[in-house]
């Protein structure tokens, strides 16, 4: 089967009776497994019409012995060969058949294997019966209404499912083909999401708008695939909200943030692990290892440039402290030399301006620049020089700070 080509796989899809969509590199073994399947099921119903056929000659050998016994009701006659292994073949072939939206998952399967019990048990009684003399005619109306069940069956199903509590030990085998059947349907599903979330994170080749992808376009790929119904892809979606394992399958409403509890708020399915191919696996670890890479150069050239001004600044606060002593010694030395000229009456106060100071030291392109320095120098000699006070005087009809230097007494207070 690996080697039909697309063409092939098509015709024989066909002929089978199931349209295939477009077949791509990410449905081609899906259409294969459908292929595999279909043939598989055609050839059980194959043998289900061969037996079909072979069965009203054995119920016609079945009631010539029946009348014959009634014509000699002494006479004891071997039983005739238990038709079970017959039966169980049957229900092999009708096991497979489908079911009605309605139904539950693996309800005809159930009903046909009690109906399959009760045909050998009343067919086993009617012989035993007959072998006693006790009532062939009461065998013969057992075997004729078994009959008409049978008949009554293949017409028409029964829809209650309370008739399953009569079939107690197949109804374990009921539970394991409906858990058979919701897993296939899952793993589908699983499959399907997988690849359209790879898709979307490998360059989006189906141009889909997320990795979300609608409830009823994933409804409609099982039922194309599984011949699923509608009923079994809610059943799994109940399941799936349920259950308290991670599945793989992430379902999200109208609001992704909120968590849904309902299938009805279900809008659309994401996958947890998209499946990606080889190569997109490779470029984007290559694309994530140089975004990492490039990260850390940028990190450290931010670090390295961060240093680097912080070097700088350490340096001009150096430099400023430097500059600010320099002007303190040079306020020092203009304050002194203008006290010594007072006391040689060369000025005509003892104190002299602050800014007639700075306008003194500092040329007039520089002082928008020295400003800093000059402040700094004037807070210095605030706080730390007490040889120099600062006065406010009025000078030429306005109040302006001056200073004045203060000289050292020769003798302390406690000598006087």
């Amino acid at each position: 089967m690996a080697g039909l080509s697309d063409l092939e796989l098509r015709r024989e899809l066909q002929a089978l009776g199931f349209q295939p969509g477009p077949i791509t590199d990410t449905t081609r073994d899906v259409y294969r497994n459908k292929l595999r399947r279909l043939r598989g099921e055609a050839r059980l119903r194959d043998e289900e019409r061969l037996r079909e056929e072979a069965q009203p000659r054995g119920e016609e050998r079945l009631r010539e012995e029946a009348r014959l016994r009634e014509d000699a009701p002494l006479r004891a006659r071997p039983a005739a060969a238990s038709p079970r292994p017959s039966y169980w073949l049957s229900f092999q072939g009708k096991g497979r058949s489908q079911e009605s939206p309605m139904q539950p998952l693996g309800y005809s399967v159930c009903f046909q294997l009690c109906l399959c019990f009760s045909r050998v048990f009343l067919r086993q009684l009617t012989q035993h019966l007959s072998t006693l003399s006790l009532g062939p005619a009461l065998g013969r109306i057992l075997f004729d209404s078994v009959a008409g069940e049978v008949k009554m069956d293949r017409q028409t199903r029964p829809t209650h499912p309370s008739l399953l509590t009569t079939c107690p030990v197949p109804f374990q085998f009921c539970q394991a083909k409906q858990k058979a059947a919701l897993l296939e349907l899952l793993h589908e599903l699983y499959n399907f999401l997988a690849i359209q979330a790879g898709n979307f994170e490998c360059g989006n080749p189906e141009n889909l708008k997320s990795k979300c992808i609608p409830v009823m376009e994933a409804q409609e790929y099982i039922a194309n695939v599984t011949s699923s119904s509608s009923a079994k892809f809610e059943a799994a979606l109940t399941w799936i909200l349920s259950s308290n394992k991670d599945v793989g399958i992430w379902l999200k409403g109208e609001d992704q943030s909120e968590l849904v509890t309902t299938v009805d708020k279900v809008v659309c399915l994401e996958s947890a692990r998209p499946r990606m191919g080889v190569g997109c696996r490779l470029s984007r670890a290559l694309l994530t290892a140089v975004t990492n890479v490039l990260i850390f150069f940028w990190c450290l050239a931010f670090l390295w440039g961060l240093l680097i001004l912080l070097k700088y600044r350490w340096r001009k606060l150096e430099e400023e402290e430097q500059a600010m002593y320099e002007m303190v010694k040079k306020i020092i030395d203009v304050v002194q030399d203008h006290y010594v000229d007072w006391e040689q009456d060369m000025e005509r106060y003892p104190y002299v301006g602050i800014l007639h100071v700075r306008d003194s030291l500092i040329p007039p392109q520089s002082r928008r620049r020295m400003k800093r320095v000059w402040d700094r120098a004037v807070e210095f000699l605030a706080s730390n020089e007490s040889r120099i006070q600062t006065e406010s005087h009025r000078v030429a009809g306005e109040d302006m700070l001056v200073w004045r230097w203060t000289k050292p007494s020769s003798f302390s207070d406690s000598e006087r």
